[in-house]
This record gives C-alpha cells, sequence and structure tokens, in this order.
C-alpha cells in the first residue's frame, strides 16, 4: 500500500502538537485541510489514529504504532529531497534546525552557524536556545534535527556524543574577597550562592561535582535561583552574589575586569558539550556538514 506522505506529516504533527490547529499553523496551512488529511489517513488504513474525546488530541495505540514508522518515512523523504536537490558542484540546501543550552547557545554556537552559513549561503539556519532538558526534548520529538547541550542526559530515543569541552567557574564580581582565589567548600557554604533553575547543563555538572565532594546543594546558601545563565551573570556582575557559570559565558566580562572568577579546592567542573540526535533519524545532508564544519574549529 502506498502512502501518502503529505498524510503522514499531518499526521505527525497532530501528535506532537495534540492540537489540529497548532499542527495547521506548524505546516502552513487551514486546520480543515489538516482535519482532511487525517481522515483520508484513518479511511484509507481502515481504524481510528487519534482521540479526539479529551482536552487535547492523542494517538490511539495504532496511532502511536504508526507514529513510530511515519517518523522513519518522513525522514528518509527529506533526506532524498535534500540529496536531489544538490547541483552537480553539491551545493548544500535546506533548512537546518537546532538547538543549543544556554552556555554553548548564547557564544560558541551562533558564531559557528554565522560562519557556517556563509560557506552554505543555500542553507537556511534557525536556532533555538533554551535549557538542556527542553532542548533534548524537542530532539526527542523531532521538532529539532540536532542539539548541543552541557550534559548528556538520558531520554529515551536520544543519542548523546561528545561534541566540545567546555570549563565551569565560579565567578564573582571583580572586587569580590573570592576574586583570583582557591578557596575552601566551607568558604563558599558562607557565601549567598546563585543558580541556574533545574534543567540546565550547568546546575547539573555542579551537583555531580559536590556529589563526588560529599556534599549536596541544599548544604550551601542558595537564596536565588534565577532562570538560565544570562540572568544569573547579571546578578553577578550587579553585586547580588556568586555563581557557577560557564567560562564561554563570561569571556567578554573576564577580558573587560567586570567579573572575576575562582577556584574552588575538590571540584574541577570540566564538561563535556554533547551532540544530541533523535535515534533512528536520517541526517540531512547541512547537518552532516554542520557537523563535520563544527568539529573543524572546536576544542576537542
Amino acid at each position: 500500500m502506498l502512502m501518502d506522505t503529505r498524510q503522514l506529516a499531518a499526521f505527525c504533527a497532530v501528535v506532537e502538537r495534540k492540537s489540529f490547529s497548532q499542527a495547521a499553523e506548524r505546516l502552513g496551512v487551514t486546520q480543515p485541510a489538516v482535519s482532511l488529511q487525517i481522515r483520508s489517513l484513518e479511511q484509507r488504513l481502515g481504524r481510528q489514529l487519534l482521540d479526539r474525546s479529551g482536552r487535547r488530541v492523542e494517538p490511539t495505540e495504532a496511532g502511536r504504532r504508526l507514529y513510530a514508522s511515519a517518523q522513519r518515512v518522513l525522514a528518509a523523504e527529506e533526506h532524498l529531497l535534500e540529496e536531489l536537490d544538490a547541483d552537480d558542484e553539491g551545493a548544500i540546501t535546506g533548512t537546518l534546525e537546532l538547538g543549543a543550552s544556554t552556555g554553548p547557545g548564547g557564544t560558541v554556537v551562533p558564531l559557528l552557524l554565522c560562519e557556517f552559513q556563509e560557506h552554505h549561503p543555500d542553507v537556511r539556519v534557525r536556532l533555538t536556545v533554551s535549557d538542556t532538558q527542553t532542548v533534548v526534548d524537542r530532539v526527542a520529538e523531532r521538532e529539532l534535527e540536532l542539539g548541543i547541550v552541557g550534559a548528556g542526559r538520558r531520554h529515551r530515543g536520544v543519542a548523546f556524543e561528545p561534541f566540545f569541552r567546555d570549563e565551569v567557574v565560579l565567578v564573582c564580581p571583580s572586587g569580590h574577597r573570592f576574586a583570583g582565589k582557591t578557596i575552601s567548600l566551607d568558604d563558599l557554604k558562607g557565601e549567598k550562592l546563585i543558580v541556574m533553575q533545574e534543567g540546565a547543563g550547568v546546575r547539573q555538572v555542579i551537583e555531580d561535582e559536590l556529589r563526588k565532594a560529599g556534599m549536596r546543594l541544599r548544604d550551601l546558601d542558595v537564596r536565588l535561583e534565577l532562570g538560565l545563565q544570562e540572568s544569573v551573570r547579571s546578578a553577578v556582575l550587579a553585586g547580588h552574589g556568586v555563581a557557577f557559570i560557564s567560562r564561554l559565558a563570561i569571556e567578554a566580562d573576564l577580558a573587560a575586569g567586570r567579573i572575576a572568577t575562582a577556584r574552588v579546592r575538590g571540584l574541577d567542573p570540566v564538561r563535556e558539550i554533547f551532540l544530541a540526535r533523535a535515534s533512528g533519524r536520517s541526517e540531512t545532508r547541512a547537518a552532516r556538514a554542520f557537523v563535520a564544519f563544527a568539529q573543524g574549529r572546536l576544542p576537542a
């Protein structure tokens, strides 16, 4: 039985967005058009694929089985079309959609993408910056082709591989008593600590390092949890406490003398930045080209 990939694309969009209207918006068509595609697919297969009775649209058991196979079909079609679109010189075309956590996503990755796009002007690049967990979830849902994140969390359906290394440092205002020094964990206990939200890769790295040293984050004087990296950086610059942060995020501040670092004895928070991909997804030429491009410029 030949399958209409437009129907499969509409079905997958509804499953992922749990809404006919949001699926239509994502596909750039009308909601009635999406409804018609789903009804036609259900009639063709002779079974109900979506449960429309609740507040959100959910796949039936048959729908869940179809979704996994439909993703592979659509990925293969996308890969084939991109291969066919390449000109005789092997020009790379298409759209590269990727996500990055706030450390690499605020510094290294945007610059890499700008350089990559200049080398491949026919590629359209879309970067989403969020916390690690959100990026990984969106890769798993195949909303993003690649994720660049600061922690290789276990996630069914997502494969991780090392991409490059990043140092996590304790930062403080330049005039702070910790500036440029090596301090103990007891010293750190006596200072107001600003942390990132749950789900941030830097926070996970620090929690792991503290655990190795026989401590927990709750043993420190954590009074402020301020979301992601940029908000924490701003609070430190304003003198409201100290924080652990990616060195990549504060290179300009360090060079300008606006901020200083300190080493905490017993902690060695160097983290691996990981590349996240949906397991079994056929990679586009644009994604393969970007990974190769980045690996030629990043520290191993």
